[in-house]
């Protein structure tokens, strides 16, 4: 059905012909926008639009972040690619957006919504990009999520933890006002160990980084280091196909294969112990922002691992916070299955912050 145009189950060609006229001024009426989700491996770019609610894509391009020296350049590239001006655009960026400026956490770009601007590339706010996951939510379709447990919902706050090529978190609290996404940088606190294995792997990180976060386990960095050490943990061997995998420019899409296909079963170990690092991280999330709401896996590799999510190491390790465990048994799990859902979150902030 076209934008705007409401479903008629009276036939009758004057009401059907006023409904096409309406969304016809609905659509010349609605400004497409520049929507731009920024990750330390790919970036996503596309127009967007607001109608009743729903959000609309189109042009959407992906691009390998690292091939661009600047974020000026990729702007640049889609300008071209897609033949299309804007005159606002909403950046979602991985890391902490300062007085609207902010230097990618895995990137070495720095974004100053000024000096865009200045430069001519419309309006701009930039915005952390969990919270642009965090304002996606509510646009996410049926199909676009799935539920790991039900819980008991309540209104209320929310939690969003995203792994990707780092690890990225934020919440939501709601109020009469409505609802309310804010960013952190949690991904950056610090890795509490929980066992010998885990104590042994702390060490071997500490001495390399000397602060271990979450993020240097739970990330698609982290992954081929945790393959590494449970290696030489277990002293096993790594095969010559997987070696080879290794050197690819992605090593974790390679280490995720061969553990889905049961290929190899150090790294079948391996996502099992990701997915309960995983767990224990969303479970501390989960408490410190108090997310009856439920809580939301977003990012790239949750939805590429959901087998292993769906397996008893992620909801154990969710639920062992101790007398804590009947609150988060209350808590609503669910996982992100698109990638889209920063744009969509962008796209809606956008909105709100125009219309304030």
């Amino acid at each position: 059905m076209m934008p705007g145009v409401r479903e008629n189950r009276t036939p009758g060609i004057r009401i059907w012909l006023r409904n096409i006229a309406e969304g016809i001024a609905d659509m010349a009426q609605t400004e497409w926008v520049l929507v731009v989700d920024v990750g330390g491996t790919r970036t996503r770019l596309a127009l967007a639009r607001l109608v009743e609610s729903q959000v609309t894509l189109m042009h959407e391009c992906v691009v390998n972040s690292r091939e661009f020296a600047t974020f000026e350049k990729v702007l640049d590239y889609y300008r071209v690619q897609s033949g299309e001006h804007w005159s606002r655009m909403a950046v979602g960026v991985a890391g902490p957006v300062m007085d609207q400026h902010v230097r990618v956490t895995n990137l070495p770009w720095q974004l100053d919504a000024q000096y865009l601007e200045a430069q001519g590339y419309g309006s701009c706010h930039l915005f952390n990009d969990l919270e642009a996951v965090a304002w996606g939510l509510p646009a996410l379709a049926d199909d676009e999520r799935v539920c790991l447990r039900e819980g008991e919902p309540v209104p209320g706050n929310r939690a969003v933890i995203a792994a990707g090529t780092g690890l990225g978190e934020a919440g939501i609290y709601a109020d009469e006002r409505g609802w309310h996404p804010f960013s952190t940088e949690g991904g950056h606190a610090t890795f509490a160990p929980r066992d010998e294995r885990e104590v042994a792997l702390w060490r071997e990180l500490s001495v390399r980084y000397g602060v271990v976060s979450w993020e240097r386990v739970v990330s698609g960095t982290a992954l081929p280091e945790l393959y590494r050490f449970l290696c030489r943990y277990r002293q096993a061997e790594t095969p010559a196909w997987l070696k080879e995998g290794l050197q690819h420019p992605e090593p974790a899409a390679c280490l995720t294969e061969a553990a889905l296909s049961g290929r190899d079963v150090v790294c079948i170990e391996l996502l099992s112990w990701f997915a309960s690092l995983y767990g224990a991280e969303a479970g501390n999330l989960a408490l410190k922002l108090m997310s009856r709401g439920g809580v939301y896996l977003a990012g790239g590799i949750a939805p590429k691992i959901l087998p292993f999510l769906r397996s008893k190491e992620f909801m154990s390790a969710f639920l062992d916070k101790g007398r804590m465990r009947p609150l988060l048994e209350r808590m609503p799990v669910w996982v992100v299955m698109t990638d889209r859902v920063a744009l969509y979150g962008l796209a809606l902030a956008l909105h709100q912050a125009a219309n304030c």
